[in-house]
C-alpha cells in the first residue's frame, strides 16, 4: 500500500494582550501629528485590549497527525521559548507577543518602537518577526491583529507591494 499524499493544513492560535501607546511621528512636527493621529496622538496616549490571530502552516506529520504542536505554538506566542542568537551555540530567552507587549507602554516599554509609530500594522510586522525568529522556517502564515473590532491588520511577511 503506498504511503498516504502529504497534507497541507494551516493553524491558528490566538492570544490576547493589553497595552497603551500614542500614535506620533518624529518626523512630523506636534500639528502635523495632531491633525494625522487626531485624538490618538494624545500625549498621555491611549489603551487598547489587543486580540492577536498567528497562522502557521505545514505538512500534517503522518505519526502525529499535527502541523504543529499546539503546546509548543502557545509558548512561543506566550512564554518562554529559546531562541538562536546571531552565533551558533548562545541562546536567549525570547518572548514573541506576551512577554514584551502585555501591560506595556509600547512606545516606551518596547525598544522597538522608540524609532517606529505604534500603529497596529507596525505592531503586526514586530510580532511577525518575533515569532519567524522562533518557529521553523517558512511555517509562519499570517498575524493578525485586532486593536479593536472594527481595526485589523492581516500581515503575511510581505515587505512591499510588487510593481505591475
Amino acid at each position: 500500500m503506498a504511503p498516504p499524499a502529504a497534507r497541507l493544513a494551516r493553524l491558528s492560535r490566538t492570544a490576547s494582550f493589553s497595552a497603551c501607546h500614542r500614535l506620533h511621528s518624529k518626523s512630523l512636527s506636534d500639528e502635523e501629528n495632531l491633525k494625522l493621529f487626531g485624538k490618538c496622538n494624545n500625549p498621555n496616549g491611549h489603551g487598547h485590549n489587543y486580540k492577536v490571530i498567528v497562522t502557521v502552516r505545514g505538512e500534517i506529520d503522518p505519526v502525529s497527525g499535527m502541523v504543529i504542536n499546539l503546546t509548543d505554538l502557545k509558548e512561543y506566542m506566550q512564554t518562554a521559548a529559546w531562541c538562536m542568537l546571531l552565533e551558533p551555540g548562545h541562546f536567549s530567552l525570547q518572548q514573541a507577543i506576551m512577554e514584551p507587549l502585555d501591560h506595556k507602554n509600547l512606545d516606551k516599554d518596547v525598544p522597538y518602537f522608540a524609532e517606529v509609530v505604534s500603529t497596529t500594522e507596525n505592531v503586526a510586522v514586530f510580532i511577525w518577526e518575533n515569532l519567524k525568529r522562533l518557529l521553523p522556517a517558512g511555517m509562519l502564515y499570517k498575524v493578525k491583529v485586532y486593536e479593536t473590532d472594527q481595526n485589523i491588520v492581516v500581515y503575511k511577511g510581505e515587505e512591499t507591494i510588487s510593481e505591475r
